[in-house]
């Protein structure tokens, strides 16, 4: 719908037989995390810094809340405790152009941006051309173009669509059998928000 790529999905996965609303905190990567704990924890799930940057493709769509990039925005302080008006890896227009939207996120937590301002509503390369021209949205998506490990695969897809397109619908496939529930280890619920032997703890 967006204009991404087709890729295999393998049906019949399983639910959980528990449900934990803190897992999704230790699992999923954090908006401030370094390059190194990337690569860390997709490599700890058996995924290659290849899987890691395609992976990252995804922010082409969707947005962020202010306070997953706000410390890169107000009172920035650089490696040396320097502060500066914002994170000097971004470029100065569209950084002032956040402060102005985000100004008010304490009081209003909703107030978000969208991950690819260029074109967020199409799913496309433009988040990695993004990163190069310093309008990544959060420190661990302009982090991978900083970093040496995986600065290159990001000029690699945002020079080319077909080979992003490519590996992330490889790297997709992969992900959607990582973690599958066998055997009795899983259900197929009747109703997605509750167990089949009855509902989910708050």
């Amino acid at each position: 719908m967006t204009g991404g790529p087709r890729y295999p999905i393998q049906l019949g996965r399983k639910d959980s037989l528990s449900s934990s609303p803190t897992a999704p905190d230790v699992e999923l990567p954090h908006a401030n995390f370094t390059v190194d704990r990337l690569i860390q924890m997709f490599g700890a799930k058996g995924f290659t810094v290849q899987e890691l940057v395609a992976l990252s493709g995804a922010h082409t769509l969707g947005f962020s809340h202010c306070k997953e990039f706000a410390e890169r925005l107000y009172n920035f302080r650089n490696k040396g405790g320097k502060p500066e008006a914002f994170d000097p890896t971004m470029n100065p227009s569209y950084a002032r152009g956040l402060q102005a939207v985000c100004q008010d996120y304490l009081k209003d937590p909703t107030i978000a941006a969208f991950n690819d301002i260029m074109t967020p509503g199409k799913f496309d390369n433009m988040y990695f051309v993004n990163l190069e021209r310093g309008l990544g949205l959060l420190s661990t998506d302009e982090e991978l173009f900083t970093d040496p490990r995986t600065k290159p695969l990001v000029q690699l897809y945002a020079a080319n669509s077909t080979a992003f397109f490519d590996d992330f619908g490889r790297a997709m496939e992969k992900l959607s059998l990582f973690g599958v529930k066998t055997g009795a280890d899983g259900e197929v619920r009747r109703r997605c928000d509750t167990y089949n032997h009855g509902p989910m703890p708050k």
